[in-house]
Order: C-alpha cells, then sequence, then structure tokens
C-alpha cells in the first residue's frame, strides 16, 4: 500500500533542487567562513549568496537578513531583541489569540516577567484578526505588534498589509510569523509595511535545522545570541552552510513556480473540501473558505475521537494531523479552534489535511474514498 503525506504544514520532503544545492557543502566544501583560508572564503561567498538569494525572495536587502536555526528560535529572538532594544520607548505588546506557541509563549513569559503589558486580540470564527480591533488596542506606549502572516492550523490569512500601515503610520515595530506562509503565498516586506518577519526552511522543501528573519535597516533589535561576530554580531554561532544554502535554493524554487503550485493547490483544496463536506454528515470547514493558504484544509467532525481518527488514518497509510505539530503532545485543545469559538462543549475531531508539490489528485481521490469511510467507521 503506497503512503499518503498529509502532514506538509508540520514539514515539507526536501525538494531535489535544495538537495543539490546542500550537497558540495556537506561532502567537500568543508570550509568555516568565519575563518579566513581559501576554504573559509568559498564558505563565506557562498554564505552571502545565499542571504542575497533570501533577500530577493522576500523583497528585502542583503543586510536585513539574518539566518538562525528554525521558525521558533527567530520569533523568541526578534521578540525579545525588540522589546529589550525599545524599553525605554514604551512596554505595550500587542498579539493574536492564534498566533504559533513560539510567539504567545514568549510573550507570556515576559508578561510574567514585568517586562511587558501584553493585550491579546480575539480572531472572529475564521480565525480572523479585526483591523478595527488592532487600531482600537494601540496606545502611546505601544512598541511592537505581532501577527502571523497565516494560520498553521486552519490555514486561514491576516489581513497583514493593513495591519503593517497602521503600525507604520504610528512608528511602531511589526512583525510578522511568515513561517507557514513563506514559498507559498508572495511575500514582499515592502508592500507588507513588515519592520520584521520570521520564515523556516523545512515549511517550503527546504531542510529541517535552518531559517532566516528580516530585520528592517534601522529597527532596533538586541543581538540573539551574544560571542563570536558572526550574522553582523546579531547570531554568533558558526553559520550552517550547507543547510542555508538548501533554504535559499528552496525558497527560490517556491517563488519561480508559486503562480502554478497556488492554481494546482487550490484546485486540489476545493475538491477535498466538496468532497468531503458532501459525504460526511456533521462535518464543519474550519478557516477561512477563500482567504487561506492554498494547500492546507482542515475540519471538524461531530462524534469523533481525534486521536481514533488520526491512528485509523495512519493504519491506512495517510499522514494527517489534529493541528500544529508543536503541541501534538499536550492534551489540550487547540488554541486557534477555541479562540474561533468551535470547541465549546463539542465531543468532535479537528483534521488537518495539509499538501505540498510532491501531493497529487490521485491521493486526494484515495482520500475521498477513505475519510467518509473511516469516519463513519467511528461514528459506528
Amino acid at each position: 500500500m503506497d503512503r499518503i503525506y498529509l502532514d506538509n504544514a508540520a514539514t515539507t520532503r526536501l525538494s531535489r533542487r535544495a538537495l543539490a544545492a546542500m550537497l558540495p557543502y556537506m561532502e567537500g566544501e568543508q570550509g568555516n567562513p568565519s575563518s579566513l583560508h581559501s576554504y573559509a572564503r568559498e564558505a563565506r561567498k557562498a554564505l552571502e549568496r545565499a542571504r542575497g538569494q533570501v533577500a530577493r525572495c522576500i523583497g528585502a536587502q542583503e543586510g536585513e537578513i539574518v539566518f538562525t536555526s528554525c521558525g521558533s528560535e527567530g520569533n523568541n529572538c526578534l521578540l525579545w531583541g525588540a522589546i529589550e532594544a525599545n524599553r525605554a520607548r514604551g512596554s505595550h505588546v500587542i498579539t493574536s489569540a492564534v498566533e504559533h506557541p513560539s510567539v504567545l509563549n514568549t510573550l507570556y513569559s515576559l508578561e510574567k516577567l514585568g517586562s511587558i503589558r501584553l493585550t491579546v486580540l480575539p480572531v472572529d470564527g475564521y480565525g480572523r484578526v479585526s483591523v478595527v480591533d488592532v487600531f482600537a488596542a494601540l496606545r502611546s506606549d505601544t512598541v511592537l505588534l505581532s501577527v502571523m502572516l497565516a494560520n498553521n492550523e486552519v490555514g486561514t490569512l491576516q489581513p497583514v498589509s493593513s495591519i503593517g500601515n497602521l503600525c507604520r503610520e504610528r512608528g511602531i515595530l511589526f512583525h510578522v510569523d511568515a513561517v507557514q506562509g513563506a514559498g507559498h503565498v508572495p511575500v514582499d516586506v515592502q508592500a507588507l509595511h513588515v519592520d520584521l518577519l520570521t520564515v523556516s526552511a523545512h515549511k517550503f522543501h527546504g531542510p529541517r535545522g535552518v531559517g532566516a528573519v528580516y530585520i528592517r535597516k534601522g529597527a532596533a533589535v538586541s543581538p540573539f545570541i551574544t560571542g563570536g561576530e558572526q550574522e553582523k554580531h546579531r547570531r554568533a554561532g558558526t553559520e550552517n552552510v550547507a543547510g542555508i544554502q538548501g533554504m535559499a535554493e528552496a525558497l527560490l524554487e517556491q517563488n519561480e513556480d508559486m503562480d502554478e503550485e497556488q492554481a494546482r493547490l487550490k484546485a486540489l483544496s476545493e475538491k477535498l473540501i466538496d468532497g468531503t463536506l458532501t459525504a460526511v454528515p456533521d462535518c464543519q470547514l474550519t478557516g477561512h473558505r477563500t482567504e487561506r493558504l492554498p494547500g492546507i484544509v482542515s475540519f471538524l467532525f461531530d462524534g469523533v475521537s481525534p486521536d481514533e481518527l488520526l491512528a485509523l488514518l495512519d493504519m491506512q497509510g495517510v499522514a494527517a494531523s489534529a493541528g500544529s505539530a508543536c503541541t501534538a503532545g499536550s492534551n489540550e485543545p487547540s488554541h486557534v479552534l477555541r479562540a474561533m469559538g468551535l470547541l465549546d462543549g463539542r465531543r468532535c475531531a479537528p483534521l488537518r489535511l495539509s499538501m505540498g508539490r510532491y501531493t497529487t489528485a490521485e491521493e486526494i481521490d484515495r482520500v475521498l474514498d477513505l475519510l467518509p469511510r473511516t469516519v463513519a467507521r467511528l461514528r459506528g
């Protein structure tokens, strides 16, 4: 039985182009970019070439990109660094109730320490933040606002450009967690009015364990990791040259194919949504129907245990999830679905089916055959 991988929102398969870009730096090009000999100079050239490639893919300048190990590190470092560097200007921070744990838990920790005063904005039934609510929450001491580009559980896109415009007009730093959206929808930091932005390679068919952040030139952010002089004194530590090559190549590949791939994934998503809603009673689509990432589809099935549903699908060769991989070990219900008002006293199973560049129409057909029978079996 061929297995079907529909958990691309958790991590994606490494693309062939990304692997090819990495191999020379895994096999023979062993130089440390911070050394002075010829091996090091080659590694430094490769590092800066990749930095420029990532920058161009998001509309930034080379010097505004800092390499990290992952999205969670990027979010933590940008939030801590921005708050620390702007402490004299104020301590009020705004975010939304559906952010990734690496944003919410970081801000809750800072609030507990007394470093910030935090406002957490509600969302509507689709998981979207209201621009009106953002405007109403702004204060004279607001120094930072953090809102994700696209939700990692339900796929809903946020009105980032409008929020960014509000922040830019008032001189408030605007951070966007673009980990789930980068490489799947266009990202232009200028058009979005973004000051700080986070991406992670493994979400767009790059390698695991490497990411990047954008810091707008002139934005005050304290160094992340102190030690050596790497990454313009912002993040000490030897850079992962091979991983960075893979990330840059994967992001470029996704950007080159974006229009075609968006159309393909949107068609597969619509087929999956329509087929499931038609075949399965007491089933609800979660997230916005149109303002969503093209490859993420999520449902709620009444009267079904989420663990049993995922286990039974896995036994039939379908890899899926109930939501974020970063909260998979928790017994708590999804904070995203709770914030959307979808879990009030209901016994239901959330199911996220997320596609990527290697997902086929034949696989979606198989899922549409298996899923209704699986849910009916569990209900029976």
